[in-house]
């Protein structure tokens, strides 16, 4: 049996990073996003990157606004 999709909005906080791990362990296969909106430092996107691995994403993207 195939899990059912979620899409996560992954920021490298504790909140978004909390919201993965618990649809994880509902079994959802969780479709992350992460968005570059111009923050002072790429370092969240880092977290954001490192975390979807760690707690098993089924795929993560990011987005940079191209202005």
């Amino acid at each position: 049996m195939r899990s059912k999709p979620a899409v996560v909005l992954l920021s490298g906080g504790l909140d978004s990073a909390t919201v993965l791990a618990m649809a994880r362990g509902q079994g959802f296969a969780c479709h992350c996003l992460s968005l570059d909106y111009g923050q002072r430092h790429g370092a969240e996107l880092q977290a954001a990157a490192r975390v979807a691995v760690a707690l098993g994403a089924a795929a993560h993207r990011g987005w940079a606004d191209p202005r």
